[in-house]
């Protein structure tokens, strides 16, 4: 006869209680964290429009964040390009419609690869060097030092890599934007033997001022987004080389989510 295994209801009642207790501490952790963040992000934009300013640094994370990326915003840009005609002409060819591969580089370019793809890249550079920087700082208890100089550290040390951010990526997506579309330039004219009379003139018409302002304006968001990621980990890092690390990971794949999610709903307000 098989045994019947009775099990206590105070045990159930307890290992119920725990996986709700476990549930609910989750839950508050992920509401405590949201309400950090909001509040670093509020007291971190407020600093941004409230004097002084400190136009050295803001100078300096110009030149950071802006001149030492384009290179690598210039290459992604090229070569995505590039590929998006190759990819382009290879599917169009099958209903007959090559003459569609100007616009459609153009305006892939420019609405979407463009922005999202340097900030991305910017994200990978900027932000893990940011919060890595300020990590630092907190490690060795220099932003204690500040608050001990009657300086403000939000003013100091984040204001200026928000501000530059915010500015620079739009300047970034620009260029490349112009280096998206010619590499898809280079290998229609060149490749695939396109007419560049043609294919230049078929650009201008099928490009229209919101295509190259929605791409801008992604691209301030996104350079938002990561400035302020990057400051926000390396603000609240852990002790060690252990918790710069984390943070600098954090400042990263934080940053990269939340463009793709930003994304998806600024294309839905300018597009829908």
């Amino acid at each position: 006869m098989p045994k019947t295994i009775h099990q206590n209801p105070q045990h159930i009642v307890s290992m119920v209680q725990s996986i709700c207790q476990g549930i609910g501490k989750s839950i508050f952790s992920f509401l405590q964290s949201i309400g950090v963040l909001t509040m670093f992000i509020g007291k971190a934009t407020v600093q941004c429009f409230i004097p002084t300013f400190y136009p050295k640094l803001i100078l300096k994370q110009f030149i950071d964040i802006g001149y030492y990326s384009l290179p690598v915003v210039g290459m992604t840009a090229l070569f995505t390009g590039m590929v998006l005609a190759l990819q382009s002409y290879t599917g169009f060819t099958r209903f007959n419609a090559e003459s569609a591969v100007a616009g459609v580089v153009a305006l892939s370019v420019t609405r979407e690869l463009a922005p999202v793809l340097a900030g991305l890249m910017v994200a990978g550079r900027v932000g893990a060097s940011i919060a890595a920087e300020i990590g630092t700082m907190r490690v060795t208890e220099q932003i204690d030092a500040l608050v001990t100089l009657s300086v403000n550290p939000y003013k100091y040390l984040i204001a200026p890599r928000v501000i530059a951010g915010t500015l620079m990526l739009p300047i970034l997506v620009l260029i490349g934007d112009i280096i998206g579309i010619y590499g898809g330039y280079l290998v229609s004219i060149y490749n695939l033997g396109f007419s560049s009379g043609n294919y230049i003139a078929q650009t201008w018409d099928i490009l229209e001022r919101m295509d190259v302002l929605s791409g801008l304006l992604k691209a301030a968001a996104f350079g938002f987004i990561v400035s302020m990621m990057g400051c926000y980990h390396g603000f609240n890092s852990g002790r060690g080389a252990q918790g710069v690390g984390t943070a600098t990971t954090y400042a990263v794949v934080s940053a990269s989510i939340l463009i793709l999610v930003s994304n998806y709903i600024l294309t839905q307000v300018f597009f829908s």
